[in-house]
């Protein structure tokens, strides 16, 4: 590899974090999430909310982006009503990471999307979410595991072509497919796992948490892919 990418990894703002003597606001990531673009091969840089109107120039200076996991989509984002277990609003981030999704999809930019980010992923492209899911995600703060199969011939079975066990915590899932979508990885009960969009160069989301694993293979696949993308031409030979 020539050169280490770059990839921008979503952040969140949360109040009154704490470190030292400080209690404030913050723009956090679990340190996860940059650990595993760095051992990867990519340069990691933590993109904290903003404007949505900025959400092009933000992807434009990427190689490739990353959608981290956090908190339930707002149902009216899909058209649904909501359902009394499905978690408190997170409005501004919302509105800031389906720009960024928006805005990478636009620009070919390979796109990442973990749990949250998949799930955001299918609502840019129109699908629904089911709000509401047992089995995965058992114990309140705890990542269980499971096994996911993947569809061959796929993105996501390119990358990890045998069935394997990941860690997870999420109570929704995909529902209607987003336009252009398709299941690229299943849960033994039939819940989508992972999907991509055939139609781009790159764009994958799965519905676990890579960066609580030591499977480096999905994230290792963003970053090639961002590093392809931003390889020079070959020069065309000149006429003698």
């Amino acid at each position: 590899m020539a050169g280490r990418p770059l990839i921008g990894i979503s952040t969140y703002l949360e109040t009154g974090a704490h470190w030292g003597n400080w209690e404030l606001e913050a723009a956090l990531l679990p340190a996860g999430y940059p650990r595993l673009v760095q051992r990867a091969g990519g340069l990691a840089a933590m993109l904290p909310p903003d404007a949505p109107g900025h959400a092009a120039a933000t992807v434009a200076r990427l190689d490739g982006l990353v959608i981290a996991g956090g908190p339930d989509v707002e149902p009216v984002r899909y058209g649904a009503q909501r359902d009394p277990r499905t978690g408190p609003p997170a409005l501004a981030r919302d509105a800031w990471e389906l720009a960024l999704i928006e805005a990478a999809l636009t620009a070919g930019v390979p796109l990442l999307g973990i749990c949250r980010g998949m799930q955001l992923l299918n609502v840019a492209l129109g699908g629904t979410l089911v709000q509401h899911i047992d089995g995965h995600a058992e114990v309140p703060g705890v990542f269980g595991r499971h096994a996911v199969k993947p569809v061959p011939g796929t993105l996501y079975a390119s990358a990890v072509p045998e069935e394997t066990s990941v860690p997870t915590f999420h109570h929704q899932a995909v529902d209607v497919l987003g336009a252009g979508l398709a299941v690229s990885a299943w849960a033994g009960d039939g819940t989508p796992e992972a999907v991509e969009l055939p139609s781009a160069d790159w764009v994958l989301g799965v519905q676990w948490h890579p960066e609580m694993g030591e499977d480096l293979r999905v994230m290792r696949a963003l970053v090639e892919a961002a590093t392809a993308a931003t390889a020079p031409s070959p020069t065309a030979p000149t006429a003698s």
